[in-house]
């Protein structure tokens, strides 16, 4: 993986809880990995969807108000 320049700014916003992420802070490998397993990274949740670790893309349009 790349080192991204951005992975400081990053990671502060990073809501994961995911712990053993290599791609914490580097948003576009997070985004490419997630989205080939058809699911979406922790960001997109709140924290208490991310917790669960359900970050489907059901999951996602079932918490959109």
């Amino acid at each position: 993986m790349k080192d991204c320049p951005n992975r400081k700014v990053n990671i502060q916003g990073c809501n994961c809880t995911y712990e053993p992420c290599g791609r914490k802070g580097v948003c576009c490998e997070c985004l490419r990995y997630h989205r080939s397993s058809g699911g979406l990274p922790a960001c997109f949740f709140t924290p208490e969807i991310e917790k669960t670790y359900d970050r489907s893309m059901r999951r996602f349009l079932q918490a959109q108000p």
